[in-house]
């Protein structure tokens, strides 16, 4: 679900004192995201916001997230944005964030 080793890699890269600034802002990107997903249109729209929401699940190292969005984008890309589940990408972005929150504690050190 969580790649914590890329998690960490993440907060090396950035320096634990930036780490829950950017963290938020990729959260807020995501959500912002996942909001559009119902109405967007299952080209090209759809396309775009699967990128853009692979790119930060990757990045968070919400693989499970990410590799739904690559499917996403791959199908809206050619022409299938209609098969794409919306309610399932949105319900794994949902545990995700949750494993995600509840494990930065354990998971990472300060």
């Amino acid at each position: 679900m969580i790649d914590w080793n890329r998690v960490r890699e993440l907060q090396d890269e950035i320096g634990a004192d930036d780490f829950g600034e950017i963290v938020e802002v990729f959260m807020e990107e995501v959500e912002a995201a996942i909001g559009q997903l119902p109405n967007a249109d299952k080209g090209a729209d759809l396309e775009a916001l699967m990128h853009l929401i692979k790119g930060c699940a990757w990045n968070l190292g919400f693989r499970a997230l990410g590799k739904l969005c690559a499917d996403g984008e791959a199908a809206a890309a050619a022409g299938s944005g209609a098969s794409v589940d919306i309610p399932e990408i949105v319900a794994a972005f949902e545990t995700a964030k949750a494993v995600f929150s509840d494990g930065l504690e354990t998971q990472l050190v300060a």
